[in-house]
């Protein structure tokens, strides 16, 4: 290894970037010591602010590189970027939460939830979350991890009301796997899989003989756990999906066609996920859809999915630099420390990034492969920024966390288990 400076640079200050995203509680605390309304205040509660992290240090690191080789060097280099994974999620976050899509994965969630408690006669809010935590995930692998991500969490935010940290915690550690591991069924639409296929020649059917099956098994395994784990909390702090459901704010009947129309919208730009005009033409005219049928509409989560784009466009700007080192790092290892390695590394750099990599490497055996995007996916709910949908769920569910703010630490302590089962399912189950 013989980095350049900006490489060395690119490190460092992802690394503090790292480091900043379990200290934002830390910080929030910080900004309560100066007095409302203050610039301090203001800037520290901004830092607190998980989302914002990376894109922060980001412009830092670019401002640190303009001064180690010039500015059109950094211009060149923003150049050459590819943001459309970023563009893509900030569009699908907001099409998923709309009113009639978010009515049509409630209602098959429902009919599923019912057809399960009528044959195996289980509770009916124990039912619901089990359901919600496997289809919601699995779904993923037709509509992406990103819109996945997005439904299953708003149908989540709106079942529970004041839970623990505890149940939060865990709740939000089996999602974040859930995800991760539920897009494997399919080639395109879990970003570490989506990373390589193309180029290691793995289509529907390898994927799914491979992965398929395992990913099934972690997904219900996991949300087992959890609705066995905390079944008193889930009693007592959470509605069931009818009781919800007569909670909404409005009851105004969505024409068919309106839903039709959503659901449409959302294809085409699922289609068009790789080619970022063609999808940002697309969801301009949805805009337009959506003004035109503001009556069976909610506020749109502009904010909220900008922010996401933010953060993970920080990650894309850090992404290249990284290759000095991780490179090496996974050409070097054995099979079984390959996929242990990429697990724990996905914790602190984002899966997709580390699988693209690894494609990088020459010469790896098929078995080498499996292991390096195994890893990535069973590690991938660790933190926020372990798997690209992660920071959809975080700022959809943050809100029902202890002071509005999520732990990264406590977050990594919940996913331990569900991580653990996903190594074990993508590891131990032969395929």
């Amino acid at each position: 290894m013989n980095p350049s400076n900006v490489e060395v640079l690119g490190t460092i200050v992802f690394g503090i970037a790292v480091l900043h995203t379990f200290l934002v509680q830390k910080i929030l605390h910080w900004s309560h010591r100066f007095s409302q309304g203050s610039i301090a205040r203001g800037l520290l509660h901004l830092l607190s602010e998980i989302e914002v992290v990376f894109g922060v240090w980001a412009a830092v690191f670019l401002v640190g590189m303009a001064f180690l080789t010039g500015t059109q060097s950094v211009i060149e280099y923003q150049n050459s970027l590819n943001f459309t994974e970023a563009l893509f999620v900030f569009c699908i976050m907001v099409m998923a939460a709309t009113r009639p899509v978010l009515s049509v994965a409630r209602s098959g969630i429902e009919f599923f939830s019912t057809l399960i408690r009528k044959i195996l006669r289980t509770p009916e809010k124990l039912t619901d979350i089990f359901v919600v935590l496997t289809l919601g995930p699995l779904s993923g692998s037709f509509i992406t991890e990103p819109a996945a991500m997005t439904v299953t969490a708003l149908l989540l935010v709106s079942m529970f009301h004041s839970p623990p940290p505890r149940l939060a915690y865990f709740l939000m550690g089996v999602l974040f796997v859930n995800i991760s591991v539920g897009g494997a069924l399919t080639p395109y639409a879990a970003p570490p899989i989506l990373m390589v296929a193309q180029r290691w020649g793995w289509d529907f059917i390898f994927v799914f003989q491979h992965f398929g099956l395992k990913s099934l098994l972690t997904v219900v395994i996991n949300a087992l756990i959890l609705v066995l784990a905390f079944r008193k909390d889930i009693f007592t702090f959470c509605y069931s999906l009818r009781e919800s459901n007569k909670k909404q704010k409005t009851h105004i009947k969505i024409p068919f066609i309106v839903t039709a129309i959503h659901l449409g919208f959302l294809v085409l730009v699922v289609m068009t996920a790789h080619h970022q005009s063609t999808f940002m033409g697309i969801f301009l005219l949805f805009l337009g859809i959506t003004t035109a049928t503001k009556q069976y509409q909610e506020a749109l989560r502009l904010r909220e999915s900008l922010l996401v784009a933010f953060f993970l466009g920080g990650i894309i700007v850090f992404g290249a630099f990284q290759k000095w080192w991780l490179a090496p790092l996974l050409s070097s290892l054995s099979d079984a420390m390959l996929f242990k390695g990429a697990t724990a590394l996905t914790a602190i750099t984002d899966n997709a990034a580390l699988t693209y990599l690894g494609s990088q490497v020459p010469n790896l055996s098929d078995a080498s492969k499996y292991a390096l995007v195994a890893g990535a996916i069973a590690g991938g709910g660790l933190t926020v920024i372990a798997n690209a949908p992660n920071p959809a769920g975080f700022s959809i569910l943050n809100h029902k966390f202890p002071g509005g703010n999520v732990n990264p630490f406590y977050l990594f302590i919940a996913a331990l288990i569900p991580t653990a089962v996903a190594v074990i399912c993508l590891w131990f189950v032969p395929h």
